[in-house]
């Protein structure tokens, strides 16, 4: 089957759309000349192809299925110089600027299992599919496992708190590391890490770190603890402890490091004496709004052996309604108000949604390179595209837009799916209507890529 209309002679292909290459200015610095071109042809083909993000998918939207050096495409991803470090640090830089301009910068972090099978994806490991897996159901999955940084803010045109991928990392296999011969690292190895960069990033900003009961480690919280405050879930049997009683000129030995135990946290739900106050969560569990909870909370010393104690706020949450078991939570930031705490920890439940929505509507897990190098940046680049067009629609949305939606499924919100639509049109049609009002001459889509839409289209999968 034939690509072209027999019609239509073969198209070198569409120029890169002026709009576009304002909205990835800031990234320019990361590139040569040559990449910087072969770079945005990818971006643009990525946000146009409606299914695999592959790189001849991205030739095939912006109509250079003939291209001769599309070799030079693949070497963008698999040889050519640069950073993605770079590159995530000049994104986070964009959302700051864009949508975090004073107080904290609130960043969630989790981990995602990208499906993926062959001998020569080197990386991959057999882990526990948390999509697929249940309570009483293991299922397990082939593949890389990322660990993902995301700027939690409200975006304009959603009217809600949405997660921003901006650094990616990946974490191999420990089956892959002892054939290489490095040392393994753990999940919280690579979070210490990746959160002590983003810091180096922001020196001068306050940055709250919220991850999921995987990341409520004492080591990590104690290496992060001195620049940047971390939120995480809390066990009920978490081992607290008081303060230790204060020096005076008689007292002998070493300074203790910490005091008597403190009653576990489980008990404390069921002694009749525990203090309650309750409070009204903007949003909880099962999408629930103006949610009433009962907390209790208190400092104290979290201890572990091997690493000196951690002050933290602990904050023990019930519900009224008794349809969630009791949690706890903690900070690192003995100030911050307990409600405060539940609100922040509220919003990490938005990585899930991005995790879900990037292999909706940007192809992760379709693509197919081999190579080590290609591998480490194609993933983190897809995610970091998800980040893009929610800055960019902020150009082309506002909250007054009208959802795309139809008689059976009313929308009262804008989602991604708008965000991506209202991009690729602007890439699509855009530079046709980039003339003013007395410009006589009626301009229209080029044959060809109607012709590429139709295709878009029809091969959709």
């Amino acid at each position: 089957m034939k690509h072209h209309a027999p019609f239509l002679p073969p198209s070198p292909g569409d120029p890169v759309p002026q709009i576009l290459r304002d909205w990835l200015q800031a990234l320019r610095p990361c590139f040569t000349a040559p990449s910087w071109e072969h770079m945005l042809v990818l971006v643009m083909g990525a946000v146009l192809a409606p299914g695999k993000r592959t790189v001849s998918a991205c030739l095939r939207m912006t109509g250079r299925a003939e291209a001769k050096n599309f070799s030079s495409y693949h070497q963008l991803l698999n040889r050519a110089r640069w950073e993605s470090r770079d590159m995530s640090r000049r994104l986070l830089a964009m959302i700051i600027d864009r949508l975090v301009p004073e107080g904290p910068v609130v960043i969630g972090m989790d981990d995602t299992i990208e499906r993926r099978w062959g001998r020569k994806i080197t990386a991959r490991g057999i882990y526990r599919d948390p999509v697929r897996s249940s309570h009483g159901h293991f299922v397990k999955a082939s593949g890389l496992r990322w660990l993902s940084f995301m700027v939690l803010t409200p975006v304009p045109w959603a009217g809600v708190v949405k997660a921003l991928p901006v650094l990616t990392l990946l974490a191999p296999s420990e089956r892959s590391d002892h054939q290489r011969g490095r040392r393994h690292k753990l999940l919280t190895d690579w979070a210490r890490q990746g959160a002590l960069q983003l810091c180096r990033w922001m020196p001068e900003r306050d940055i709250v770190f919220v991850g999921d009961s995987g990341f409520a480690v004492h080591e990590l919280a104690y290496a992060i603890g001195g620049r940047a405050t971390l939120i995480s879930r809390l066990r009920l049997d978490a081992n607290l402890y008081a303060a230790p009683p204060k020096r005076d000129g008689h007292t002998l030995g070493r300074p203790a490091q910490k005091g008597p135990p403190l009653p576990k946290l489980k008990t404390l739900l069921s002694n009749p004496t525990t203090p309650w106050k309750r409070i009204t969560a903007s949003s909880w569990y099962g999408r629930k709004h103006h949610k009433a909870l009962e907390i209790t909370s208190s400092t104290a010393l979290w201890y572990r052996p091997g690493t000196p104690p951690k002050p933290i706020r602990w904050v023990l949450v019930r519900d009224p309604d008794g349809r969630r078991a009791p949690q706890a939570f903690f900070s690192t930031d003995t100030t911050l108000d307990p409600a405060d705490i539940i609100a922040l920890f509220v919003r990490r439940w938005q990585v899930e949604v991005t995790f879900a929505e990037t292999r909706a509507h940007l192809g992760v897990e379709t693509q197919r390179q081999w190579s080590d190098k290609a591998i480490a940046r194609t993933t983190p680049a897809l995610l970091g595209l998800y980040s893009l067009i929610s800055l960019w629609a902020c150009d082309l949305l506002s909250k007054s837009s009208i959802p795309y939606a139809a008689a059976w499924y009313r929308k009262t919100h804008l989602t991604f799916t708008d965000a991506i639509g209202a991009v690729r049109l602007a890439l699509w049609v855009g530079d046709i209507y980039q003339h003013s009002p007395p410009h006589r001459e009626r301009h229209k889509i080029p044959p060809d890529r109607l012709v590429r839409m139709a295709e878009a289209l029809c091969f959709a999968a």
